[in-house]
């Protein structure tokens, strides 16, 4: 049995920003402040938080982006988990309608779903303010 989360965030910038945040490795450094590789292509491959995070992208467009996720505390016989992002204009910026499907446990889904808080998309936020202070 595995576990699936669904998650919305609002960014304040636009949409094109956004998915340079989630998909630029130098950018994810800047907010994450750990090592990340992202291959813009399917199959790509994905790090991130200094290799904690590995997987392979399944879909980038200008709006969508897809890759599977693993972490090794998992064990070896666990699945790869698998995050959909769909970015949407809003008004007042972008929102980030995330979906995590697959985690191994009930436990990983609610680590995770803080985890998308505390430790993704807060430091994102923090990040954009950051440069955007002049």
């Amino acid at each position: 049995m595995t576990f699936d989360l669904k998650f919305e965030y609002t960014l304040l910038t636009d949409l094109k920003q956004v998915m340079e945040l989630l998909t630029n490795p130098k950018l994810i450094r800047a907010w994450s402040g750990g090592k990340a590789v992202l291959e813009k292509k399917e199959g790509g491959t994905f790090t991130m938080f200094d290799g904690w995070v590995t997987g392979k992208v399944l879909k980038i467009s200008e709006n969508e982006l897809a890759y599977t996720w693993y972490v090794p505390e998992w064990g070896a016989d666990a699945a790869p988990s698998e995050v959909h992002y769909k970015l949407v204009k809003e008004k007042e910026g972008t929102k980030v309608m995330l979906e995590h499907k697959g985690l191994p446990s009930e436990e990983e889904m609610q680590e995770h779903l803080s985890g998308w808080t505390d430790h993704f998309f807060e430091p994102m936020e923090e990040y954009l303010l950051s440069i955007n202070e002049d």
